[in-house]
């Protein structure tokens, strides 16, 4: 096996995750296996349970992991599929080790950080990278992994620690360690400052890792004098100082590495000349190419919790990205807070509700993505797109809130309600699932991929997924419409068109006269790939244009 190793310094948020993808790319254009593994150094056991606010989304896997959302862009990029194994975290390390010790494994030896828990973070990581996630046989050529957070911080010392002694026990040629840091041009003397990455490199070498690359961050191209400075200071090469400028999309950054000859030396790090190929990247060029040509715009409102901190739908943004480059459209999203529909921020925050209002009755499609909070602005978004026949797509929480608007405005129930926000509701049309617990959060949720059984395949639902039977997505959630008012749902209009594999619990709505009111309990946007955008984000984005109809008969 071999490893490449990315790492950050100077600053978080440096783009680690798309740097680490996007070399994965190019090895994988070089006809080569690739898998990734993303360490974590918080002691979370998984994601799960961390705020998206402060977090980012929580991405889940076929297996029910509750990950990273670098996890996402590895499988969107690299086109795989990963487990939970492939997101190491402390939280993780340690539980593993306490329960040996608990067992007895270390033989009445005191357990420490050295050898113990590196020891564990190097054996989970060996036998990690061996797991296939292309689909194919066998074990993947080489394993990129990337290292969270930032070089000298405290909580990565033990994992810093374990990636030196597994540099040292695969030898040179198997390890490959890329450190991404920060060129910043300060605003009066507008010079490039090496001098962030200099103390970074040398934090990384006091810890006993020497990087072979320089992966730079810089808003504009790198100059030569720059390149002369960090290669004589850092102890790297200057082919071997790549430069990751600000680009137009980061489609173009597997582009950039390719001409800046990355891979050639990757490859002749790793001893892998001899078996690689010329890299293939003519679907990415013609990607990258043809978004930054579109001049035609989609105008998509989402509406809902987390609209401050767009890192909290990123799957969901990326997904109506792969929809609208399909359809040759730019999306154009309005990110509207729910709370702001509400009729009390009328009187509140008169301003913001009549901005969030004009935003969502000039949008050309209403997305409804979850989140807890503005629930009635939720409903009253689903409302205004069910009456004026707007295409609405519900994800999760969307699809629950189309079922608790149906039921107030079709059936009369005022108080129709989930039981989430609404324990005492006299009509719980959403209700908790009883496989559930109340007593832990970590999960506990319905999780990761789980088959839908489509009613009929005369569903709007089947047909965008090439008249199929059943679809099997990803699901993430804890409350479910209840299976006690489903017939009267359906008698009322609201067709319950996919259910799970007791018929009881319902997966996929569908409002017949529309032309297009969807609403779905699982997740079809973490499964969404750049070169297969997800059925149903796009026939969302061909309802708001109109070509629905046109793309079904074909």
């Amino acid at each position: 096996m071999k490893y490449v190793l990315v790492t950050g310094g100077v600053v978080s948020g440096l783009g680690k995750g798309v740097t680490a993808s996007s070399i994965g790319v190019v090895l994988k254009a070089c006809g080569l296996r690739v898998t990734s593994i993303k360490i974590d150094p918080y002691l979370n056991t998984d994601a799960g349970t961390m705020s998206p606010f402060e977090h980012g989304e929580v991405f889940v896997l076929d297996d029910g992991g509750e990950v990273d959302l670098d996890l996402g862009n590895y499988e969107r990029f690299l086109d795989v599929t990963l487990t939970k194994d492939n997101n190491i975290t402390t939280g993780k390390i340690y539980q593993s080790v306490l329960e040996k010790e608990r067992k007895g494994d270390y033989l009445g030896k005191t357990v420490q950080v050295v050898p113990h828990i590196t020891d564990e973070i190097k054996n989970w990581i060996e036998s990690v990278s061996l797991i296939p996630v292309d689909g194919k046989e066998g074990q993947a050529d080489v394993c990129v992994i990337e290292l969270g957070g930032t070089v000298g911080d405290i909580e990565s010392m033990p994992f810093i620690e374990a990636l030196r002694q597994l540099s040292f026990s695969v030898g040179q040629e198997n390890f490959c360690l890329i450190h991404v840091s920060l060129i910043p041009v300060l605003g009066v003397v507008g010079e490039q400052k090496t001098k962030p990455t200099q103390h970074s490199v040398r934090d990384l070498r006091a810890l006993g890792l020497t990087p072979h690359f320089l992966a730079c961050r810089s808003a504009q191209p790198l100059l030569e004098a720059t390149k002369t400075k960090l290669s004589q200071f850092c102890h790297v090469s200057a082919d071997n100082i790549l430069n990751i400028h600000d680009v137009p999309n980061i489609w173009h950054i597997p582009l950039l590495l390719r001409n800046q000859n990355a891979h050639q030396s990757i490859l002749k790090q790793l001893n892998l000349i001899g078996v690689a190929t010329a890299p293939d990247l003519d679907s990415w060029t013609k990607m990258a190419e043809t978004f930054d040509n579109l001049t035609n715009h989609v105008s998509i409102a989402v509406v809902g919790k987390y609209v401050g901190q767009t890192d909290s739908y990123l799957s969901v943004v990326k997904a109506l990205l792969h929809a609208c480059i399909a359809c040759s459209l730019k999306p154009q999203i309005e990110w509207i807070a729910a709370s702001d529909l509400e009729d009390e921020s009328e009187n509140s925050t008169p301003e913001a509700h009549a901005t969030a209002w004009k935003s969502l009755k000039s949008a050309e499609c209403i997305l409804l993505p979850g989140g807890d909070h503005g629930v009635s602005g939720m409903i009253l978004a689903a409302k205004y797109a069910r009456e004026n026949k707007i295409p609405y797509l519900g994800i999760c929480l969307g699809m629950q809130i189309a079922v608790i608007e149906f039921a107030r405005s079709v059936l009369g129930l005022e108080r129709a309600n989930s039981t989430e926000f609404d324990a005492q509701t006299p009509d719980p049309v959403v209700i908790f699932m009883p496989e559930s617990s109340r007593a832990h959060m970590g999960s506990t949720m319905r999780l990761g991929s789980r088959r839908t059984h489509l009613q009929t395949r005369d569903c709007l639902t089947s047909k965008l997924y090439g008249d199929v039977c059943y679809v099997d997505e990803r699901h993430r959630n804890r409350y479910q419409v209840n299976p006690e008012v489903a017939q009267v749902l359906e008698e009322a209009g609201l067709r319950l068109m996919g259910k799970d594999d007791t018929g009881k619990r319902v997966e996929v709505v569908e409002f017949h006269d529309h032309p297009f009111y969807v609403g779905v309990q699982f997740h079809p946007e973490f499964k969404s790939r750049p070169t297969r955008p997800s059925p149903l984000f796009l026939g969302f984005i061909m309802a708001a244009r109109k070509l629905l109809q046109a793309h079904l008969s074909n």
